[in-house]
């Protein structure tokens, strides 16, 4: 009970807060006075939502004007001691709010990491004037009574292990209803930070010999392990200054836990705990800085002189031309100054060796943050960072990490679409968003890439950006040879072998024979994208999704890519019960089995969503091929990402058609990259590469401009033909998904929303069409297309208008409940 309450007439102080949920707006509570001195801007503060959900909220502003029309709710406690979120954070995030149309609410849910956010916990809890006869209950309300008798309050989850069942409502509803306990709800944090028991002497003991041979002597005929265990900790310290850990102490001395608690009891051993990281640290010598190449030393000083006059340099350095280098040249003087620095990659699998090479040159001075990461250790970095820490290599979420003193952003491979979140909101793109975020902290950003995105080489041609070339290969290499291989030709001449050329074929075989390793690319994972009747036409598709189910041969099951239903394999069709099955199209899967047939002595290996989703499969895999235990890999996008491998000798596209066809205004964009980038993994250290692109297509524009390398040509027929159709980037896009379980209220709604839109904005407005894959989770899907020009007021005021009806929506207005609608600022 506080002294004052929120309606007093007395000064009181407010606290604006952000909940990690889809909210439009801040809400205010107000401080009591004995939480005054506690409650400060970015610090987590417990509050009640709602008739009784409690949630963990930030503080984000405190003033003294009183609220009017309601008497807001009084802060139930504070749960850090100082600030986790600083302004320039909360800046940035609400710039993303704002930008990606999206709540303050979903960015911090997106941005802490989930040791920050609080968990409620229902809890059962004996009532303390609780009267009743142990033989009016039930076996499973005894039991429950009991547990309640020793222990007070017991988790709903372990309520439910008591009893062994999944339902234990009827239980707690019997024992409220007789007075005998009560529910609470509790926020639980998620981080706790990892603990080390170790072991020194007692107050006074110590490793001497005089006290050592006292201790055995005192000791009973019958205490040799005790004993064991008095030696053991003496050698221990001899060996090193380090305090001993009893895990260590136990490994050692082989007695068990029992005989060192024995010694504590006694007073000779002290027992305690101390706090311990749980990220890893670099005990390896460290390298010297390679030499750098003349072209080297020319982009640095370009970038150098760039940074005098704008804050923002494209570095467009071919595959193989050592831009790695650079960067470390550059972290090396930025944290020279006592600066920060993030490093963005757009894979987590691009870590492995990049980390490798970097802890060589910087040690313990380099963290990683990414979602392999679990809860407890993103917490700690979370914290490592706001102290100080020089270098963190992460994924797209690091950008929300609390910065002390930021002073360069690397974005490598900034072309990747990988860094753009698709779902959940914010659907935003870190390279942009850390092009903001450089902004807000006077620091300097560097895109490095082979293949730079339309837009990155637009606004360097527009002078927004400044423009680094890095035309040559390191160490004066030659690039890749590529050839184009006609798939129906190879059919015609009855060449084929399954999915692969015989020009591929011979290439392989005589890559192996000279010791050189092998990569093969193809964008779809699984044996085959589609499993098919041949005698009624009959083809496996997914329940919740308008998809087919992709065939997964390891585990003899079909899966839906969008939302992970799965049916095992039939034996026969369902339709018409023939056994005429067949698989339809190719995957990785597929390629890795067929080629065990095609080169039986070759070492096979995949990479690609099912081979790498355990936390150190990646560094695993790409060890393995490292150490050349491994002759082919086969792998969708993953291995076209910026991997660094002395010995392959070639690659291969299997099919470059499924990258020039999709249905995306950017796939020739994407297809350029892939090829491109994929073709940079051959050759890169001793002899130049070799490269085979399989097609049916030979004459499109796209596989000249990366046959020869023409990325000039490429772009300037790009930038004509989105010019024409007016697409990016000469406007601004922003796509609006409606959806809803029923067909008809789903375009219903889509019509409504886009009508609205299209009476103020025009012909910039788009009606609404069936989305690529029409239904997702059971819920049908319409898109509207806005193309907006360039103009910020004006992008601003459509984005307003998108709000106040996405906020009509939401409060089932016009009888359309249900109904979901998700906006992306920059789709695709």
């Amino acid at each position: 009970m506080h002294l004052f309450d929120a309606g007093d007439d007395v000064s009181m102080t407010y606290a604006e807060v952000v909940l990690p949920l889809a909210l439009p707006q801040y809400y205010t509570y107000w401080v009591p006075p004995e939480l005054l001195e506690q409650v400060q801007v970015g610090v987590r503060v417990e509050v009640q939502f709602g008739k009784s959900k409690r949630y963990a909220a930030l503080v984000r502003r405190l003033h003294q004007d009183k609220p009017v029309g309601f008497r807001p709710k009084a802060i139930a406690g504070v749960l850090d001691d100082g600030p986790i979120i600083t302004e320039l954070q909360y800046k940035h995030w609400e710039w993303i709010s704002n930008y990606y149309c999206c709540t303050m609410g979903e960015v911090m849910a997106a941005a802490l990491p989930a040791g920050f956010k609080l968990m409620g916990e229902t809890r059962l809890r004996l009532l303390p004037d609780a009267e009743f006869e142990h033989a009016t209950l039930d076996q499973n309300e005894f039991m429950v009574v009991e547990a309640l008798t020793h222990h007070k309050e017991i988790a709903i989850s372990d309520l439910r292990k008591i009893l062994n069942a999944q339902s234990v409502y009827q239980v707690i509803q019997s024992l409220m209803q007789q007075r005998i306990a009560t529910i609470t709800e509790e926020l639980q944090p998620q981080y706790k930070p990892k603990m080390e028991m170790r072991v020194r002497w007692g107050e006074g003991f110590d490793d001497s010999i005089d006290c050592i041979s006292q201790l055995l002597d005192a000791l009973p005929k019958n205490a040799q392990k005790q004993a064991t265990a008095i030696m053991t900790l003496v050698q221990l310290h001899k060996e090193s200054s380090n305090e001993v850990t009893k895990k260590a102490l136990l490994n050692r001395s082989g007695v068990s836990s029992a005989i060192v608690s024995a010694l504590a009891k006694k007073g000779i051993f002290q027992l305690y705990e101390t706090q311990i990281s749980r990220l890893e640290s670099y005990d390896n010598p460290l390298d010297d800085f390679k030499e750098m190449s003349a072209a080297q030393l020319q982009a640095m000083s370009e970038i150098e002189n760039a940074f005098q006059e704008k804050d923002v340099a494209l570095l467009h350095g071919v595959t193989g031309s050592g831009k790695t280098r650079i960067y470390i040249e550059y972290i090396r003087r930025v944290i020279a100054t006592g600066k920060q620095v993030l490093f963005l990659l757009p894979e987590i699998a691009l870590t492995t060796q990049i980390v490798a090479r970097l802890q060589k040159v910087f040690g313990d001075e380099i963290l990683t943050y990414h979602s392999k990461l679990n809860s407890q250790e993103r917490v700690e970095t979370w914290y490592e960072v706001a102290a100080g820490k020089s270098v963190v290599l992460c994924a797209r979420s690091g950008l929300f990490l609390p910065f002390k003193n930021l002073g360069l952003i690397i974005i490598d491979e900034s072309h990747d679409p990988s860094y753009k979140q698709h779902s959940p909101a914010p659907r935003y793109n870190a390279r942009d968003a850390a092009l903001m975020l450089a902004r807000f902290t006077s620091a300097k950003t560097i895109l490095g890439t082979a293949t730079p995105s339309i837009e990155s080489y637009f606004n360097a041609k527009e002078k927004r950006y400044a423009y680094i070339s890095l035309a040559e290969r390191y160490g004066g290499l030659q690039m890749p040879e590529i050839q184009i291989v006609d798939n129906k030709l190879e059919m015609k001449l009855k060449k084929m072998e399954s999915h692969f050329t015989s020009v591929l074929i011979e290439q392989m075989a005589a890559t192996i024979e000279r010791g050189e390793q092998i990569i093969l690319f193809q964008n779809r994972r699984g044996y085959a994208p589609r499993m098919r009747c041949n005698t009624c036409g009959w083809t496996a598709e997914c329940k919740n999704c308008d998809i087919t189910l992709t065939y997964h041969m390891r585990d003899k099951n079909m899966r839906c890519h969008c939302c992970g239903y799965q049916e095992r394999q039939p034996q026969a069709c369902p339709a018409c019960q023939s056994t005429a099955l067949v698989t339809v199209g190719f995957g990785t899967e597929k390629i890795e089995d067929e080629l065990k047939q095609i080169l039986p002595e070759a070492r096979v290996a995949r990479m690609d969503l099912d081979t790498v989703s355990r936390k150190h499969a990646h560094t695993e895999l790409l060890h393995s091929f490292e150490q050349k235990e491994i002759d082919i890999l086969v792998g969708t996008q993953m291995v076209t990402k910026g991997l660094d491998f002395d010995n392959v000798g070639l690659v291969g596209v299997l099919s470059a058609d499924n990258l020039l066809y999709y249905p995306d205004f950017r796939a020739t964009e994407r297809a350029f990259q892939l090829m491109t980038q994929v073709a940079g993994r051959a050759g890169r250290k001793h002899r130049q590469g070799k490269v085979i692109i399989q097609t049916f297509r030979t004459e499109h524009p796209v596989l000249a401009e990366v046959l020869n390398g023409d990325y000039s040509s490429f772009f300037n027929r790009e930038l004509h033909e989105r010019g024409s159709v007016e697409y990016p980037p000469y406007v601004r896009l922003i796509q609006i998904q409606v959806k809803h379980k029923n067909v008809q209220k789903a375009a219903q709604a889509a019509q409504w929303f886009a009508k609205d839109l299209q009476a103020q904005w025009g012909k910039r407005v788009y009606m609404p069409v069936p989305s690529p894959v029409a239904r997702v989770r059971s819920y049908f899907q319409f898109d509207i297309l806005i193309k907006i020009e360039k103009k910020p007021q004006l992008i601003r005021d459509i984005k307003a208008h998108i709000s106040q009806l996405h906020d009509r929506l939401t409060q089932h207005a016009d009888g359309m409940s249900g109904v979901r609608v998700s906006v992306d600022v920059d789709p695709y």
